[in-house]
């Protein structure tokens, strides 16, 4: 690339693989490194958000603490999951449509902001019912909000940072946000503070972050896209979907995906297998915050610059992690070691480093096998086929409630194996 030496060109050669331009025409060669550097900063704040807002474990401790009702508890992590997953196969046209599709991203972090404000806003003055309804409501607009960004993403990343440092960018985000979110799991485990101003003001903090983030990325110099004019939503939806039967290779890598999803819902069994076990729940939830940004700070920059080289044996890779980790587990339990202090953060930590594999993996996959005018549907109908599988994971919990936590952390792992090997299968996109 013929460019002039600055600090951030400087930084960006010595963070990332700049020896290929990576598909790039001349102008978004030229805006990359900054581009580059936009796109870490915005990921990290709200993936740092995204740690400080989460559902599973701070919006569930906030309802709890607010006397709201187990039923509206029990819907935080679905609407979370699938309302960020399912609408995207809709509004993948429409952001297809737009010639600079930072603007959806930019758009949708801003709203995630305000959600996250109001949820704080929630906090403070509504009790029981009132909270739950509200707060898994606010949770609603803040994951279709983020299934804005989530569609519109993979694409600004294609068009912008180049098919070698794609992973690189995602990774440098993960591990930014991962010390900052360990520093509050260190927080709740050592009870500095109020407990209840602690959380609360780390959902305030969630939201600025997402307005800081909406703003700086914004500024991301992105060139037009190619435009159409967008089809009735319904009908564009039913030709997405048809890519599952013309796209063999998306095909495969939706089923390895699918399959690798136990690595990210194992975690609450865990913590009942070592509730179950004699330790306190309250304790692993700080033990469980802590394992999961302690892994990703050590392993999401790593993960990312082996998927730049080979996303397909990254997934493979943390597939065999992941179901190691938890066949561990079910080891542990059935041993009766479960109950020790350090097995369950040990075997937490272990699946968390595979799920940072999984999601940099699945993620820089997407991307580069993706052709650049059908990245968003590509997004869009993998992400609707996992958010239908993640409205029906409560069918793990009824596994869970008749056979026990362990036997369905046992079916995960089986789960982890099978996406090893079917990721096996997959091509190697980054092989051009």
């Amino acid at each position: 690339m013929s460019r002039t030496s600055t600090i951030t060109e400087r930084a960006f050669d010595a963070v990332a693989d700049t020896d290929r331009t990576g598909g790039l025409n001349e102008f978004q060669q030229d805006a990359e490194p900054g581009n580059f550097f936009r796109h870490a900063a915005s990921l990290s704040m709200t993936k740092t958000a995204d740690g400080l807002n989460d559902p599973k474990l701070v919006l569930s401790w906030l309802l709890t603490s607010l006397g709201a009702p187990a039923f509206w508890i029990g819907l935080l992590v679905p609407v979370r999951e699938a309302g960020a997953l399912l609408p995207q196969l809709f509004t993948a046209p429409r952001i297809h449509a737009m010639e600079r599709r930072k603007w959806a991203w930019a758009g949708g972090s801003a709203v995630q902001g305000l959600a996250a404000l109001g949820t704080v806003w929630a906090g403070l003055s509504l009790d029981g019912t009132a909270a739950g309804i509200t707060i898994v409501a606010l949770l609603g607009i803040l994951a279709l909000a983020r299934s804005v960004c989530s569609v519109s993403y993979k694409d600004i990343l294609g068009k912008t940072v180049g098919k070698t440092r794609r992973g690189t960018v995602t990774g440098l985000a993960s591990s930014l946000s991962s010390a900052a979110v360990i520093a509050f799991a260190l927080v709740l485990m050592t009870g500095v503070g109020d407990r209840f101003t602690v959380v609360v003001a780390a959902i305030a903090l969630a939201g600025a972050l997402w307005l800081i983030a909406a703003a700086l990325f914004s500024t991301l110099k992105e060139g037009k896209s190619d435009t159409k004019k967008p089809e009735a939503p319904f009908r564009a939806a039913l030709e997405q979907l048809s890519l599952l039967k013309t796209a063999p290779e998306l095909r495969l890598f939706i089923l390895s995906r699918g399959l690798l999803v136990g690595t990210a819902l194992a975690p609450p069994f865990l913590v009942v297998m070592a509730s179950d076990a004699g330790q306190e729940a309250f304790q692993q939830l700080g033990a469980l915050v802590l394992a999961s940004s302690a892994a990703a700070f050590l392993s999401s920059y790593v993960w990312g610059r082996l998927a730049d080289r080979s996303s397909r044996q990254v997934l493979i890779l943390s597939g065999i992690a992941g179901g190691a980790a938890l066949a561990l587990a079910v080891v542990f339990d059935l041993s009766g070691l479960m109950g020790t202090v350090w097995a369950a953060p040990l075997v937490l930590f272990g699946l968390m480093l595979a799920y940072n594999g999984v999601r940099q993996g699945r993620s820089t996959y997407l991307v580069d096998m993706g052709p650049s005018d059908k990245r968003a549907e590509y997004t869009a109908v993998s992400n609707t086929v996992i958010g239908v599988i993640l409205l029906a994971s409560g069918l793990f919990g009824a596994v869970a409630a008749n056979f026990g936590a362990v036997w369905t952390v046992a079916l995960f792992a089986a789960m982890s194996f099978a996406g090893a090997a079917t990721a096996f299968r997959l091509s190697e996109v980054q092989a051009d």
